[in-house]
């Protein structure tokens, strides 16, 4: 099996991480909702905001799952 770079991992999150996770996901929510509020929900404008948003929860997502103490220890790799 080749080496997979850090970049493409998989990373399986702890308790913490998921608690992050949802957090991440809460204010990213709350900026949505305010900004439509404040612009309205329609037009091409808008859908590019909310593009940008998904895409840039995505990002932080990734940013904190990819530190160590926000993953579940892998398991020991067999015949060492």
């Amino acid at each position: 099996m080749s080496n997979i770079r850090s970049e493409f991992q998989a990373h399986l999150l702890n308790e913490q991480g998921i608690a992050k996770a949802k957090k991440i996901a809460q204010i990213f929510t709350t900026l949505l909702n305010e900004v439509e509020e404040t612009s309205g929900k329609d037009g091409r404008e808008m859908a590019l905001v909310r593009t940008q948003l998904e895409q840039a929860a995505f990002f932080a997502k990734k940013a904190m799952a990819q530190r160590p103490e926000n993953q579940i220890a892998p398991p020991p790799v067999e015949g060492t």
